[in-house]
C-alpha cells in the first residue's frame, strides 16, 4: 500500500540525501537474488534510520532482524567510535550477503551477528542498549518490546518498523490475520506504557520511534 501520491514519494526521494555507494549495491543485489525484496529498508527509510542514528550517537544497537544488512549498515553510520551493533536473524542463508557488504563497509569488526530465535538470544545478551530496530516478526514485537525495556539505558530509542501494516492496523482484522492483531496490540501497548514516550511517524510502512524515560 502506497500512502504518499507517487509525486509527492518521488519529490521526497529526490529531496533526501542519496544513498551511499555501497548502500546502493547492496539494494540492488537484494532486488536481484534474495526473495521478498521490499523488505529492505531502502532509500528513504535508510536515511531515516542514518540520521536518527547519527542525532543519538549510540554506543550499543540492537536490531531484530538482520536481512541482508542494509539497515544495520544505516545505523552504523551514527555509531559511537567504540560501538557496536548486535543484530539477530534466523535466516543463516543470507550471510553471504551480509558479510560481503560488512567487510566492503569496513563495519565489519563493530558489528556481532547472532543467527537463531532473538527470544532465546536476547535474554543472553548482557549489554544495556542505546539504540533498538524491531524489525522482524510482526506476532512477536510485543515479546521483544518486553524482553528490551530492561536492558535500555535511560533516553535510550526503540525503532518499531512495520507498524502500519499496509494500512490494515486501521481496519478490523481477519480473525485469521495474527500479524494484523499482534500489531494493533502492540500500538496500543506502547502508546500507553508509562515507562516510555512514543511518536508514530507514518514513514513507508509506518515507524514509531519510542523514548524510554
Amino acid at each position: 500500500m502506497d500512502f504518499l501520491p507517487d509525486e509527492i514519494d518521488q519529490y521526497v526521494e529526490q529531496h533526501t540525501q542519496a544513498e551511499p555507494k555501497i548502500l546502493q549495491e547492496l539494494n540492488r543485489e537484494t532486488w536481484q537474488k534474495v526473495l521478498q525484496p521490499r523488505m529492505l529498508s531502502g532509500h528513504f527509510q535508510g536515511r531515516v534510520l542514518s540520521m536518527l542514528t547519527k542525532l543519538i550517537q549510540p554506543n550499543i544497537i540492537l536490531e531484530i532482524g538482520t536481512y541482508t544488512g542494509y539497515s544495520a549498515l544505516c545505523m552504523a553510520e551514527g555509531l559511537a567510535s567504540n560501538g557496536k551493533i548486535i543484530t539477530i536473524d534466523r535466516n543463516e542463508e543470507l550471510e553471504e550477503i551480509q558479510q560481503k557488504y560488512f567487510q566492503k563497509s569496513g563495519f565489519q569488526d563493530q558489528i556481532i551477528q547472532h543467527y537463531g530465535n532473538a527470544l532465546e538470544v536476547i535474554p543472553q545478551l548482557n549489554e544495556k542498549f542505546d539504540l533498538v530496530f524491531i524489525d522482524a516478526d510482526k506476532s512477536n514485537y510485543a515479546n521483544y518490546f518486553d524482553l528490551v525495556i530492561e536492558k535500555m539505558n535511560p533516553g535510550g530509542v526503540i525503532l518499531s518498523d512495520n507498524v502500519l501494516w499496509s494500512g490494515k492496523v486501521t481496519q478490523k482484522p481477519d480473525e485469521k490475520d495474527v500479524d494484523t492483531k499482534a500489531l494493533i496490540q502492540y500500538n496500543k501497548k506502547i502508546n500507553e506504557d508509562p515507562r516510555v514516550e512514543s511518536v508514530l511517524l507514518p514513514i513507508r510502512d509506518g515507524l514509531t520511534i519510542t523514548r524510554v524515560k
